[in-house]
C-alpha cells in the first residue's frame, strides 16, 4: 500500500518539475520507466565559485516508504568535492533518516523531513555545491584539498566540470 502512495505522490511532483519554469537549470525523467529512479540533471549556473558552468547527472533513487523516508541521490558525473562520497553518493543532513543522530552532529530538524520534495533536495545540493561542509566529510582528501589548498581543489573542481561538458 505505502508503495502505492508513493508511486502516486512522486508521479506528481515529477510532473510539477516537469512543468515548472522557476526552477532553472534542473531536469528530470525516469530511469527505465520506474517511477522510483529519477535520472537529473543539473546545470550549474556560472556563479557558482567551483562547479560553474558543469553538467551534472545524477541518480535519486526513492524507497517505497517515501516521503517518510529519504531518496539516495547518486552522482554518475565525476564529482570532487568534500560533501560526496568517490563513489558520487551524496551526503547531506536532508537525505539522512530522520532519526536521533547517534553522534551528536545533526539535529533533527536538519535530517530527513516528508516535507522535503525532489525539489527541495536538488535545490540543497546546488547550494552544497556553492558551500561545501568540511567538519563532517564524505571525501576526506576534497575536504582537506579545499581547507589546506584551495587551489589545488579549483583545479580539480574545474577539469570535472570540463569533464561535464565532454571536453575531457
Amino acid at each position: 500500500m505505502a508503495s502505492s502512495a508513493a508511486s502516486g505522490l512522486l508521479g506528481r511532483q515529477l510532473k510539477q518539475m516537469q512543468s515548472d519554469k522557476d526552477i532553472p537549470g534542473i531536469s528530470c525523467g525516469l530511469v527505465a520507466n520506474n517511477i522510483f529512479e529519477w535520472e537529473v540533471m543539473l546545470m550549474i549556473s556560472d556563479d557558482c565559485k567551483f562547479y560553474g558552468g558543469g553538467f551534472y547527472r545524477a541518480h535519486l533513487i526513492f524507497p517505497p516508504e517515501y516521503p517518510l523516508l529519504p531518496p539516495k541521490m547518486t552522482f554518475k558525473t565525476p564529482v570532487f568535492h568534500p560533501n560526496v562520497y568517490p563513489s558520487g553518493e551524496v551526503c547531506i543532513s536532508i537525505l539522512h533518516r530522520p532519526e536521533h543522530d547517534p553522534y551528536g552532529y545533526e539535529h533533527a530538524s536538519e535530517r530527513w523531513s516528508p516535507v522535503q520534495t525532489p525539489e527541495t533536495i536538488l535545490l540543497s545540493v546546488i547550494s552544497m555545491l556553492s558551500g561545501p561542509n568540511d567538519e563532517s566529510p564524505a571525501n576526506v582528501e576534497a575536504a582537506r584539498m579545499w581547507r589546506e589548498d584551495p587551489k589545488e581543489f579549483k583545479k580539480r573542481c574545474r577539469a570535472n566540470v570540463r569533464a561535464s561538458l565532454g571536453e575531457d
